[in-house]
Order: structure tokens, then sequence, then C-alpha cells
């Protein structure tokens, strides 16, 4: 019986499983679930690099999951499969910010900092760690050296960018593109490009 349910669930759309469950049909969420845990561990594995452990951020993003089913809107919202995304991204990001212990980002953090998504212009830059690593050579001594370097890029992230630009570039290190922030972020798609490309010039002139 569960599989012919299954089977029945795999032929309706997202939208129309929703409408569904709202009827008071019994299953469906657990069948979503099952639809979109791998959409919420790879969210959650790139949320990782800003902090927190990664089982507790999967369990995270299976809240934001739950929320999507509740809060979804076929009038309103996208399809079901964006909303979720969003919703999950948001939930995660919530609480990345919610259990960072520490008031910097850790130098790996960094490392795709220059990374070109997909929609952006195609250019090749090297990653902030390339170029700190370049500009020393590896021995005990200078390796402590290069940390100082990296604690004091770090506070001049941190006292130079403002909230909304830090927002942004912790987004940007998961490998999220600029429109999909603005999403996460609740704002507008220009805004949201234009204080990626002042982030950029303000690191890059720090270093």
């Amino acid at each position: 019986m569960r599989n012919i349910r299954t089977r029945d669930y795999g032929e309706s759309t997202d939208e129309e499983l929703i409408d569904r469950l709202r009827g008071g049909e019994e299953g469906i969420v657990d069948y979503i679930c099952d639809k979109y845990k791998n959409m919420v561990r790879s969210k959650a594995k790139s949320m990782y690099i800003l902090g927190g452990d990664n089982e507790d951020l999967i369990q995270e993003g299976m809240i934001g999951l739950f929320k999507a089913v509740r809060d979804y809107d076929s009038g309103r919202d996208a399809s079901f499969a964006t909303f979720a995304e969003l919703c999950v991204s948001r939930q995660l990001y919530t609480a990345v910010q919610a259990s960072r212990r520490k008031k910097h980002l850790p130098l790996n953090t960094y490392i795709s900092y220059y990374t070109v998504s997909a929609d952006q212009e195609e250019r090749e830059e090297n990653g902030l760690l390339d170029i700190l690593a370049d500009r020393v050579e590896q021995n005990p001594e200078e390796l402590f050296l290069d940390k100082e370097r990296v604690e004091y890029l770090e506070n001049r992230i941190d006292q130079e960018l403002s909230s909304f630009e830090k927002q942004v570039l912790d987004l940007y290190l998961t490998g999220m593109p600029y429109s999909q922030i603005a999403r996460v972020l609740g704002r507008d798609e220009k805004s949201t490009d234009n204080a990626l490309q002042r982030l950029k010039a303000k690191i890059k002139k720090m270093l």
C-alpha cells in the first residue's frame, strides 16, 4: 500500500501534494522530506564553512523544509522547490549566526572569495589564501607572521565592511550567487550585487 501511495505522490507536482496535505491526506510530509533531503544536506555542507556542527545544520535545514511545507502559498510564491530552497537557506544562515562564537571568520572561509559563479562575468583571480601563501616561506617563524597578517585582515574586514556587506560575504563564501543571497537576506538583487562589488574592492585594497 505504501509503495502504491509513494508512486502516486511521484506522479503529482509538489504544489498538488501541498494542496492534498492541507486537505488532510497523511504521509505527504514524509515523502517531501525524503525528496528534498539531499538538497538540505548540500546546503548544510556549504554553510558548514561558516561555523556550526554539520549534523546540527542538517537538522536546522529540515526545520526550514518543514516551514516551507507549512508556509507555501502557490498564489504568492514561486515553485515549491524554489521556496523550499529559500526557507532552508534562511534557516541555516540564521542558525550559523546564532551559534557562531568567534568574532571573526577563520582563514579557511576565505579560500573561495574570488570564486566566480556561473552567472557572473568570467575572470580568473587568486583566492586570498593563495595570495597570502605567496608572500611567506613555510617555516615556523614566518608562518607566525602570516597568522598575524590574517588576524590583521580579519580585523580590517570587521571594521570596514558594513553589517550588510558582512552578511553578503558570508553567503558568497558558500558559493551562493548574489541573486539567491538577495532572497535569503530579503534585499533586492541590485543592492546585493552593489554590496558584493564594494566588499570585493575593499578587501582587495586591504591586501
